[in-house]
């Protein structure tokens, strides 16, 4: 038994030569000679690209043009229309990974998919091909009069077959751009994009994809509520699959309909939502076990102010959306803050944040875990006020009093430092001067005027 293989590439040639001699048999009509020349299915080895997609694009003139000139530009096919979510179109980027630009060709070919197979690599002559932007995306094709405008629509199949050429054992595998919804910006439409943690709006939970026969749009949301419009054909082989309720993964095409962008997917797996919804996951907390243990500004080197923060649980915790203010003065706004995500206070442990990382290690031997800039909130010349912030906007614990001046107070540690009373194991957002033993020059009532110089008098990372 004689056993016959196909490759993929061999199948769609195949295909396409017993696609396209109709077209060319109706193209010439009725002919005597029964003796036809085979339409070329093979794969092009001479031409060379001799323009970029931004020479193209740098044609248009905020109208649709013909052009003129003899360029050929090459690309990587990315979409499909083998699920039906495509029709007319083909789209194609620069490069098979980190593209910088792509363009949409509008086709009168059906099952365009096998001619044209992802990761392609093709080479378009754009003589005489009709350039122009709608809503955002940039175009080439044919072209039809609509209200007397000349609008770019589909380039006939023949013309197809004649202007795009697949290049020579050159298909690539397409690596998406990974990205998130904030990051989206006009370079990356007509190419394809892979958006992470993100999922369906709770709203359209146990929504179809697409209504049948109309084209359907669904929201994408991230885990901070950024949003995407999906689309969808209504004529898609998966228009009407429920659509899935995890978080994940969603590769696609970046398009644009006016300043709103817009995803569309090639294949029902493009979609990969295994995860746990974003309102599932718990990744900021609050704890009234974390405050303010001791604030530094020493009378003798202003570079070795600190203010120290304090864990009294018996967990570490994640400090994700904790944010430290500083109100300098006697300022009702905020003069400085500091976003505390990305660090974590381990059980009965402290967070040291300096003003000066170098003059602070070289003062008390060590390096503090935050190392941020002069006129922080750390940079407290004594008469300020700080807040320590959660993640839900509620003030965990205060130093001072916002809206008064420190100086001559009870909150004042100008020249010395305040230090946290043993006893007081949670955070207060009312200050109260008996959980405090406060050192300064000048302060009022409740606190001693003694100076205090560094390293003997301070001491950062160790409450006692």
């Amino acid at each position: 038994m004689l056993n016959l293989y196909f490759t993929d590439k061999l199948f769609r040639s195949i295909v396409k030569i017993l696609l396209v001699v109709p077209l060319l048999i109706g193209s010439y009509g009725c002919v005597k000679s029964k003796v036809f020349e085979e339409p070329d299915s093979t794969c092009e080895s001479v031409l060379m690209a001799n323009a970029t997609f931004a020479d193209i694009k740098s044609l248009y003139k905020d109208k649709t043009i013909q052009i003129q000139e003899d360029f050929i530009i090459e690309g990587y096919i990315i979409s499909s229309d083998q699920e039906n979510n495509f029709f007319g179109v083909l789209h194609f980027q620069d490069a098979a990974e980190n593209p910088t630009d792509g363009f949409q060709l509008e086709i009168d070919l059906r099952n365009s998919y096998l001619f044209y197979d992802i990761g392609d690599k093709i080479l378009l002559n754009v003589k005489g091909l009709y350039l122009g932007k709608s809503k955002g995306v940039f175009k080439l094709g044919g072209v039809f009069s609509s209200f007397g405008n000349e609008i770019v629509g589909r380039l006939p199949s023949a013309s197809v077959f004649e202007k795009v050429k697949v290049r020579c054992g050159e298909s690539r595998n397409i690596v998406p751009t990974v990205t998130t919804i904030l990051d989206l910006k006009e370079s990356l439409v007509n190419t394809l994009i892979t958006l992470e943690d993100v999922e369906f709006s709770e709203d359209e939970l146990g929504l179809l994809f697409a209504e049948e026969r109309e084209e359907t749009v669904r929201k994408l949301v991230d885990c901070i509520d950024e949003e995407l419009v999906l689309r969808t054909s209504g004529f898609a082989k998966f228009q009407s699959k429920f659509l899935p309720e995890g978080r994940g993964d969603i590769t696609g095409i970046l398009t644009q309909d006016g300043d709103e962008y817009q995803l569309i997917v090639r294949k029902l797996n493009d979609i990969n939502f295994e995860e746990e919804r974003c309102d599932d996951l718990i990744t900021e907390f609050t704890s009234s076990n974390i405050f303010f243990s001791e604030l530094a500004d020493p009378n003798n080197n202003a570079g070795a102010r600190f203010v120290e923060i304090y864990n009294s649980g018996d967990t570490a915790l994640p400090l994700k959306g904790w944010t430290l203010l500083r109100y300098t003065n006697a300022s009702a706004a905020v003069s400085s803050s500091l976003d505390l995500s990305g660090s974590e206070i381990d059980s009965e442990s402290t967070l040291v944040i300096s003003p000066n990382a170098i003059e602070f290690e070289s003062i008390y031997g060590f390096a503090p875990e935050i190392g941020i800039s002069t006129n922080s909130p750390a940079d407290s010349n004594g008469d300020d006020n700080l807040q320590l912030v959660d993640p839900f906007g509620t003030v965990i614990d205060v130093f001072g009093v916002v809206g008064e001046d420190g100086s001559g107070t009870n909150h004042e540690f100008e020249d010395g430092r305040a230090l946290r009373n043993l006893s007081i194991v949670k955070g207060n957002s009312t200050y109260t001067i008996s959980e405090w033993e406060i050192s300064n020059d000048t302060g009022g009532a409740g606190t001693t005027n003694n100076p205090k110089n560094a390293p003997e008098d301070f001491s950062p990372g160790i409450r006692f």
